[in-house]
């Protein structure tokens, strides 16, 4: 049977060709992406960056920690509090000790355009010698009014428009804004961008001490911190070697900017090895099914049910093993240019490369190698069983295409893909939000589609075709029989278009759908006609603008703070919520919030605003919190907001949120008030201090984009990968189904039928079996966007579908370009030779 298998191979080549390419690219893909995650698995260690030459510091606690019955869990403060002032002159008595304050500013030259300036981290001068700031030019800054700003070297060239020594820069602070002169220029880090003040200056702009540099011995400060808040509750960190660290802006960057990473590659990897498996499974099923009559006339010659089978698998193996094989080196060499593109558009951190890690090419091997056995084990299990005179009655036509496992097996995909849909509207309408979820629910149905594929195309073809089978001439007519009666290969090739279509409709179409809800739902929320955000995720408003916003005639005004709450549920998770600390009395003003139950103006300092998503959320019930700097408190449920899309936080009053500065202010212009005058009073305002001011519609465009960097090139990194494997791979089954039809094409040109014409009719069928395709696709994706849209209004978000017709118009025309290339190519090189001499060929 060796030999058999072996010349089976070399007469038919094509389709062990096209099988090879299919399998490799599969493998090849699996090999990349998993690659690529593999590199996501562990950060690169940092030694201390900021504090890098101090000996000691020491800080306030910025980690909550909660014990439980299961071991401490912990979390992250929103607004850690400074070193008391007792700890600070106890420490003092040690040695010399340095006192850091860090706070946000943001500079520009004076007399640039106006806006919000370069974002940076103010410092004391002092500071400078614990961390690697050293003076490049200039001096330190002696007085008020002067600073020493972190440059590049290319910044420091007057040339290039950056900032030199001598320059006047206009810099806001929390205090307001002011013009000041750069005295000196130190090298600028990958951690932070500083400027420094002189000590008074920086202790007159922000009093807190955010951290203390000791020169003293571990040991003795430490014990001179435990008995300087013995008894008052504060956490203090006594940070040395290491764990100066934890000191650092951000420490945890390289680790979070991973989490991303990971998750966007987590999903890449997912739809590629979903995709894979699909396409290479359907691509060896295709090519078993193709030699049905060749097995018929095997039966007739003796061969038994086993030795068809045997053979089946012997050249799945010979053309497994060294596709898989090509498929792991493929991936070996695409995933560093992988990488570097997503170091390039951003989506990785500058550091992220591919590491040394093997095992995603032994999981890329075997699972190709296991695909492709899948991919035979039915269809050789059927071929053993075709009777010699049945395989030759059904050689042109395709019967018995569904058999009882293949409907069992449909149904019960297609039944989990509704049935987890219907199980989530009625349980957790939030859950379709996910991207876990609106991902793989297509994925059951796609396989569920294509699974009833076979009973589904006759229909599909007769209605695409009803229009061009009555028109003139022959060609609409053919292309409807051919593609209706060669069921195995008509759904074959409609399977990467179906993948195609339901993929990217749905990824496209979910996504867009939820930033257009969010979007809808601010906007609905939102009753202010201005809002003026602090810029970055940690800025703050100057003190003088909120002020001035305050005075303003006929104006509502509402100052907001960003900070967080975090409680304990079922005795065992630590649960951190985004929170806003707001006044009850000017909050309903400016906002109209989704409440469930209870009232918002109830708010007050012993009670909070929680939502749907909270274990406890019965108005009246008493829920302990831990507060953004670490305090424990009971507070009273005032209210419930409605989850929404997910963005709907938590209120408490400004009392519940000590060190949190004010971060946002609405405001809505009074009825009767002189509209004009607000609008002229608040720009006024901005410009003063320096702060942006925008409308309520400018400001949704900012903060709520339809489609923000950062998921349009994830999603291009997901699609691109997926689409562009199927987009290959449907190339590659036209050309297998097309080269085995050149018997058919030689009859239509023994019986009158020209080139032109047998190409137009190659062409049309192809045409057809795209369109197929692309309506189950599209049936794919209108479940999937239905059942979103269900979600969002079960959430009380009234938001229309975005459905990406432009993308899908692109991706239906480039695949039916791709399919009639593919097709009429290898049937133009079978035209080349003399109809007679291929007359009679189908196997």
């Amino acid at each position: 049977m060796l030999m058999l298998t072996l010349h089976g191979m070399r007469a038919r080549w094509i389709t062990f060709t096209g099988s090879f390419v299919a399998l490799a690219l599969g493998v090849g893909l699996i090999a990349a992406t998993g690659l690529a995650l593999a590199a996501t698995f562990q950060a690169p260690h940092r030694g201390p960056e900021r504090f890098a030459a101090a000996p000691v510091v020491v800080r306030a606690t910025d980690t909550l920690r909660v014990p439980t019955p299961i071991g401490g869990r912990t979390q992250r403060l929103a607004d850690p509090r400074a070193v008391p002032a007792e700890v600070a002159a106890e420490l003092a008595r040690l040695g010399r000790t340095v006192e850091d304050r860090t706070f946000p500013v943001s500079y520009a030259s004076v007399g640039g355009e106006d806006g919000e300036g370069a974002a940076a981290a103010g410092h004391p001068w002092s500071v400078a010698a614990a961390t690697p700031y050293r003076l490049t030019d200039g001096r330190a800054p002696r007085k008020p009014g002067e600073v020493v700003v972190a440059a590049a070297a290319r910044e420091r060239d007057r040339s290039g428009g950056g900032v030199a020594v001598g320059d006047r820069v206009r810099v806001v602070t929390p205090a307001g804004a002011d013009s000041r002169t750069v005295v000196g220029t130190v090298a600028a880090t990958d951690f932070e961008s500083a400027v420094f003040f002189t000590d008074a200056e920086a202790a007159q702009l922000s009093p807190r001490i955010d951290a203390l540099v000791v020169h003293a011995d571990a040991t003795a400060v430490r014990k001179a911190v435990q008995n300087a808040v013995r008894g008052t509750g504060s956490g203090i960190d006594v940070l040395t070697g290491d764990e100066r660290r934890r000191a650092d802006p951000d420490p945890d960057r390289d680790s979070e900017a991973l989490v991303a990473v990971n998750a966007l590659l987590g999903t890449a990897a997912g739809i590629t090895c979903f995709v894979s498996v699909f396409v290479v499974a359907s691509t060896f099923a295709f090519a078993v099914a193709q030699r049905r009559r060749e097995f018929g006339l095997l039966r007739t010659a003796g061969a038994t049910a086993r030795q068809i089978r045997r053979t089946v698998f012997a050249e799945a193996v010979l053309v497994a093993v060294p596709a898989s094989a090509a498929g792991c080196l493929l991936g070996a060499v695409g995933a560093p240019p992988l990488a570097a593109w997503m170091v390039d558009s951003g989506v990785a951190p500058s550091w992220f490369a591919i590491g040394d890690q093997t095992w995603p090419l032994h999981t890329a091997f075997w699972t190709g190698l296991c695909v492709a056995m899948a991919g035979v084990l039915t269809s050789s299990w059927r071929a053993g069983r075709i009777k010699p005179t049945e395989a030759l009655r059904e050689a042109a036509l395709d019967n018995g295409t569904m058999p009882p496992s293949r409907w069992l097996l449909g149904a019960l995909l297609l039944l989990a893909g509704l049935g987890l849909l219907v199980w989530s509207l009625a349980t957790d309408p939030g859950e379709a939000l996910k991207r876990k979820t609106y991902i793989t629910r297509p994925m059951l149905l796609i396989v569920g589609f294509a699974l009833y594929a076979p009973v589904l195309v006759p229909p599909l073809v007769r209605l695409v075709t009803w229009l061009p089978a009555r028109l003139p001439g022959a060609t609409g007519l053919l292309a409807r029989e051919n593609a209706a009666t060669g069921v195995r290969r008509t759904a074959a090739v409609a399977a990467p278009v179906l993948i195609t279509v339901a993929l990217a409709a749905s990824l496209l179409g979910t996504t867009a759908t939820i930033n257009e809800a969010k979007a809808t739902e601010a906007a609905t929320q939102t009753t202010a006609d201005y809002v003026v955000a602090a810029p970055g995720d940690k800025g703050v408003l100057p003190a003088p603008f909120v002020t001035r916003a305050r005075s303003i005639p006929g104006a509502a005004v509402s100052a907001s703070r960003s900070t967080a709450v975090t409680v304990l549920e079922e005795g065992v998770a630590l649960v951190r919520s985004e929170a806003r600390a707001v006044d009850p009395a000017t909050l309903a003003a400016v906002s109209r919030l989704p409440v469930a139950s209870g009232r918002v103006a109830d708010l007050d300092d012993g009670g909070i605003v929680v939502n749907e998503e909270w274990l406890t959320r019965t108005v009246g019930q008493r829920v302990r919190v831990w507060l953004g700097d670490g305090r424990e408190v009971t507070l009273r449920i005032v209210a419930v907001l409605r989850t929404g899309t997910g963005g709907n936080g938590v209120y408490v009053t400004p009392r519940n949120a000590p060190g949190a500065p004010v971060d946002r202010v609405d405001v809505a212009v009074r009825d009767g008030a002189d509209a004009s005058a607000v609008d002229a009073a608040l720009r006024e305002a901005g410009t003063a201090t320096r702060t942006t001011v925008l409308t309520k519609d400018e400001w949704l465009a900012r903060s709520h984009p339809r489609s923000s960097e950062s998921t349009r090139l994830g999603l291009l990194l997901i699609l691109g990968i997926a689409l562009l494997y199927t987009g290959i791979a449907l190339a590659n089954t036209l050309v297998m189904a097309t080269s085995d039809r050149v018997g058919d094409l030689a009859v239509l040109r023994l019986t009158g039928a020209t080139k032109p014409q047998v190409l137009r009719l190659v062409a049309a069928e192809a045409l057809v079996v795209v369109a197929v395709g692309s309506l189950l696709g599209a049936a794919v994706a209108g479940l999937n966007l239905l059942g979103l849209r269900g979600a969002l209004a079960l959430l009380s978000v009234r938001s229309p579908l975005v459905v990406p017709w432009g993308g899908l118009a692109a991706m239906v025309a480039a695949s039916a370009v791709l399919a009639v290339v593919a097709a009429v190519v290898p049937a133009l090189t079978a035209l080349r030779t003399r109809p007679v001499e291929h007359a009679g060929t189908r196997e």
